[in-house]
């Protein structure tokens, strides 16, 4: 009985008058609602836990492109270098006197390019982020530098996804249009440039690697 009365709850026209409800509230408090976005995005990428994805497209369709883009970037970095310190100052020591043989080539070069490997790393999500801020967070790469490569790193999949949020339609809309309703030319052309593209990049960044150091005996 319980979970029917949940259940009827759930449709989607009593979801659609709660958004409408909660849109009322966040135009009454709007910077409540960007805080407690803020924190909460920064708690998220800061302890590792999943969901930072479904978090930005979230942000999107609450807050538009502009403003969301702004409140992620900074969130994202904030939480990515709270997540790098955690680990340099948890981590870091235990690790370096296990590893440190090992790890001092990986260290010098870091030293030398570590701001374009990191560059390089944002921009491609083949290794997911919560791994490199740990791993980053076990080398000698300064906090700023951290900080600065991971924002101009992170920007453009910021933005792909941002903007792929802001072009869902309010649930109100999609109550009254049904799921054909938000299959627009912009939600689509989104979602498109959102699978293509960590495969343009990937290219890309294969053109603009560095030659490597390698010397003729």
């Amino acid at each position: 009985m319980a979970y029917g009365e949940f259940g009827d709850q759930l449709t989607l026209q009593n979801l659609a008058r709660y958004e409408s409800m909660f849109r009322q509230f966040q135009s009454e408090h709007p910077w409540l609602i960007y805080a407690a976005a803020f924190v909460a995005y920064v708690a998220v990428t800061g302890l590792s836990l999943p969901g930072a994805a479904a978090m930005t497209l979230l942000m999107g369709w609450l807050f538009g492109f502009v403003r969301a883009v702004i409140l992620v970037s900074f969130a994202s970095t904030a939480g990515a270098s709270l997540a790098f310190l955690l680990s340099r100052y948890l981590l870091k020591d235990a690790v370096q006197h296990r590893f440190g043989d090992r790890l001092a080539a990986f260290n010098a070069a870091l030293e030398r390019e570590g701001a374009f490997y990191l560059f390089t790393l944002r921009l491609i999500p083949a290794v997911p982020f919560f791994v490199i801020n740990v791993v980053m967070g076990l080398t000698p790469l300064r906090l700023s530098t951290f900080w600065w490569v991971s924002q101009l790193g992170m920007l453009p999949g910021t933005c792909i996804y941002v903007y792929a949020g802001s072009t869902v339609p309010s649930l109100q809309e999609l109550a009254n249009k049904g799921v054909g309703g938000i299959l627009r030319p912009g939600v689509l052309v989104a979602f498109a440039v959102l699978g293509l593209f960590p495969l343009v990049v990937k290219r890309l960044m294969g053109r603009l690697r560095p030659p490597s150091n390698s010397t003729s005996p």
